[in-house]
Formats: structure tokens, sequence, C-alpha cells
């Protein structure tokens, strides 16, 4: 079993009414019953949303996955008791509806929020998660990182940068970071089902206390959205305002030899592309050298129909790693 730091922040732990314990064992019920799903985009979820109409969920993909109205008969008497006791059930016309989803990576399952995500602390799992697992994967079957590294996820949302990195580097002591209390909570519930206790804090930098680190991991939202969900909303210059904020947190705090990995999105404005820019000057800055790359050059194309992305042509999926000389 992997064992990390333990969480300093005990109100980030506080659960007087045994709702994440609930949620806890929900995770652990759908673990026996070989649960798995794959999360889509919103946009794939809608379609096949549309394509079942009104019909109820028949099975716990149905419910926890694609996030179906159900009769309470469908769940065993005890797990219902466990989705009401975590509150996380509510009305959907004559039937219920499940406030959580639960997608699988690798073995592992990971607690989200439930569809659609409009709420502003909405907890968001998608194709990016599993983009940004394979991408830490990748990077650190090159390089593997030394026994007993610090390593700090920043944003880390349902916590698969955390949990990604503990499975391959299980005696690592890894800081979840997040903005997002509720974030915080399902990586916290995400982690434990794992195995793993991480450290937690809550916020948009490392607090200078923590010192420094041997690798930094960041998947940050780079979408410029209107509704300011946390998850998504990457602010100004076309969303990559988070992405250079992250990235100036973390340069500074990297040990000689260490690492920032950075998975985000960039704007191409009539060819040119901003984030890369910046964050070449951040690095020449930093002594840091830069390896960027795109990993898709069109995602999100829905998004140049908005007002925001009116002089853009392409959103890039790009993968960047900061190295310290």
């Amino acid at each position: 079993m992997a064992r990390l730091d333990i969480a300093a922040e005990a109100e980030l732990r506080h659960d007087p009414a045994g709702q994440d314990e609930a949620l806890r064992n929900l995770l652990l019920w759908l673990k026996g019953q070989d649960y798995a799903f794959v999360a889509p985009t919103p946009l794939t979820h809608a379609r096949i949303l549309r394509r079942t109409g009104s019909s109820p969920a028949r099975t716990l993909r149905d419910v926890f996955g694609w996030n179906l109205p159900f009769h309470p008969g469908l769940l065993p008497a005890p797990m219902m008791e466990l989705l009401r006791r975590a509150d996380m059930v509510e009305a959907a016309g004559d039937a219920i509806r499940s406030r959580v989803r639960v997608s699988s990576l690798g073995g592992d399952l990971f607690l989200h929020s439930g569809y659609p995500t409009t709420a502003r602390d909405a907890v968001f799992f998608g194709p990016d998660s599993y983009r940004f697992a394979e991408m830490i994967r990748q990077q650190l079957s090159l390089n593997p990182v030394s026994p007993g590294s610090r390593i700090a996820d920043l944003g880390t949302g349902a916590g698969v940068g955390a949990v990604t990195l503990a499975r391959l580097r299980p005696d690592a002591r890894i800081l979840m970071t997040d903005v997002n209390p509720a974030a915080l909570r399902f990586a916290r519930i995400n982690a434990g089902l794992a195995g793993i206790e991480a450290r937690q804090a809550l916020g948009d930098r490392l607090d200078p206390r923590e010192g420094r680190f041997d690798l930094i991991v960041a998947n940050p939202p780079y979408i410029a959205d209107g509704m300011a969900r946390a998850y998504r909303d990457g602010g100004d210059m076309h969303g990559a305002a988070v992405a250079l904020h992250m990235t100036r947190e973390a340069l500074p705090r990297l040990n000689g030899g260490g690492r920032f990995l950075l998975y985000s999105g960039s704007a191409i404005v009539e060819g040119a592309d901003a984030l890369r820019e910046r964050l070449s000057m951040l690095a020449r800055e930093h002594g840091c050298a830069l390896h960027y790359s795109e990993v898709d050059p069109d995602i999100f194309g829905e998004e140049l129909e908005q007002p925001a992305y009116r002089d853009v042509e392409r959103i890039a999926l790009v993968w960047a790693m900061f190295e310290m000389l």
C-alpha cells in the first residue's frame, strides 16, 4: 500500500456527519462489483443522453457513469443508504439521480461531480484526465524520479495526477493543491480508496514553508469560461492565465535537476502561440530547459463560436516540460 505524508489541514478532513466515509464505502462497493466507466467529453455525454431519451437507468454504469435517473429499488438498500447519508441524491421527476459520478482509470476509481458540470465548484473528470495520466506515465518511464522524492500536484481536481504519481513512485511525498474545497474533498476520498494519504493545501499558491520539490505537475483549466467554473476557467489570454500562474509558482520551487510538467491548452491566433512564448521567457528567467510540443493541434473547436475566441483560429492541446539545469 502506498504511504505518503499525512494531510496537515485538519479542517479538510472534518467529517462530522460521516458523509466522506459514506462516499468512500460507496466506492469500495463499486470496486467490489468490478465497476468500470470511461468518462467521455460533455458533448458526447449529451449525445448519449439524447439517444436514451427518458429511459431510466438499468445498470450501475447508467447510475454512476451516464448519471441517468433511477428508481431506488435498482440499488441494494445499503448502497442507497450510503448515497443518502452522503447527501448525494436528488429528485429527478418520478425517480432520483445521483449527484456524483464515478469513472475508472486503470485499476482506480475516481469520484467526481454529476452531469452536467454547471456549478462553479464542480469537480470534473474526462478525456483530459486520461491524457494527463498517460503523459505523466510516459515522462516518468523515460526519466523516473528518485526514491522519496517530493512531488506536488497543482490544481489536483479529482486527484488524478497525485494517484498516478503514487502508483509510479509509492514512496514519494506528495502534496495536492486546489482552489476548490470540493475538489480537495473528492481528491482525498479518491486517493484514500487507492491506499494513498497525501498532504493537501487549499489555494492557488505554494506555501513557502513547503520548501522545494523534485517534481511538480499541473493540469490547469485552459478555457475562457463565461460561467467562471473553477475546473474550466483559465482566465485571461484566452484561458492561458492560470497555466502561466502555476508555472510562476512552480519554477522557483524546483530542486536542482527538478522538473515541472504542464499539460494545458493554448489558443493559436494568426499562427502564433502566445502561451509558448510566455513559457519560454519564464524558462530563461529561471534557468530551465523547456521542452514543448502540441499533443493535439485542434481541440474544443466549438469554443471558437464564443465571443472570447473571435480572433482564435484553433485551440491546441500542449505539453511542456521544464527541467532545472
